[in-house]
């Protein structure tokens, strides 16, 4: 069983809504819509099929009231590395997942970020948290908390409104910036939001610690994509209510000052690890795909009826 459809079953087929609302300092009786604003959650967008009723679970992992989307991911991209032909990426990604999931800490609210722009965390914030979504009882929520230069909906091809920022200044209800993806059943992408004049005050107020924990109890993972390091206070405000921070570089782009910064602002009991975004292949490398492994042991599987990964 799900840990939403447990959620929702202790609190008597209440919800998101309802589950969060008092967490966020609504009253009970707070519409989940004030005035004009967004398309009303479960109304079908984009070709999304029709949710089912009030208090179900849709795609066997969220609740109905939650709008559904497409995602529209241009080609070539770096994004979801899930298919044959990106084997090496796609078993990076899952060797990350597995340190995560078998870390000794279990962290459930991770932070992925870089030293400075340019070093890939958004992309691996997405690709984490896709990862970590395939597996079946997992449901995660991807937050771009990144509200100064956001970049998930761009990449996602997702709404950049309703997000976390319209939610921390009051201007929409949690559950109404919340996306399912109809590719990634397991799921949920919280953008940023409308751009706001004051981040830092946005995020040190009272309702960023209570969003964060109605994610916390709603989700088994969250992964929030939050601003450079180095650059702004944000981080810090990011940092003190997750589990964990992944540190993501980029060779021959991260700068070896901002890095040696970056590591003494990182709380050192919750950096889980660093991240070597585009790595080249090395050219005395003999494995490029997954027969190599095979061969090795001596073993062809041309001459074994094996399933192919998916």
């Amino acid at each position: 069983m799900s840990k939403i459809f447990e959620t929702l079953n202790k609190g008597g087929g209440r919800t998101i809504a309802d589950l969060i609302r008092p967490l966020v300092g609504l009253p009970e009786d707070a519409g989940l819509r004030g005035g004009a604003g967004p398309e009303p959650v479960g109304t079908p967008v984009d070709g999304a099929a029709p949710l089912a009723k009030e208090g179900a679970v849709s795609g066997e992992n969220f609740p109905a009231r939650i709008r559904t989307l497409g995602l529209r991911i241009p080609a070539p991209s770096p994004l979801l590395p899930f298919e044959d032909g990106q084997w090496r990426a796609s078993e990076q990604y899952r060797v990350l997942r597995t340190k995560i999931v078998q870390h000794p800490k279990q962290p459930r609210v991770l932070v992925i970020s870089s030293p400075a722009p340019g070093d890939g965390k958004s992309i691996t914030a997405i690709n984490l948290a896709a990862i970590l979504s395939l597996r079946t009882e997992a449901q995660v929520l991807l937050v771009d908390a990144d509200l100064r230069n956001s970049a998930i909906h761009v990449r996602m091809g997702l709404p950049e409104a309703p997000g976390l920022a319209d939610v921390l200044r009051g201007g929409c209800n949690p559950e109404d910036a919340l996306i399912n993806t109809r590719e990634l059943p397991n799921l949920c992408v919280m953008s940023a939001g409308a751009p706001p004049g004051n981040p830092v005050e946005l995020l040190d107020s009272a309702k960023w610690p209570a969003v964060c924990t109605g994610f916390r109890s709603l989700f088994r993972y969250v992964v929030i994509d939050s601003p450079p390091i180095a650059a702004v206070a944000d981080f810090d405000l990011i940092q003190a209510l997750c589990d964990g921070v992944v540190l993501v570089v980029r060779p021959d782009h991260t700068h070896r000052q901002l890095l040696a910064r970056s590591l003494e602002i990182v709380a050192k009991q919750k950096l889980l690890g660093v991240v070597l975004n585009c790595v080249p292949e090395w050219f005395l490398a003999k494995g490029s795909s997954p027969d190599y492994y095979y061969y090795r042991g001596g073993y062809d599987p041309a001459k074994a009826d094996l399933p192919k990964a998916r």
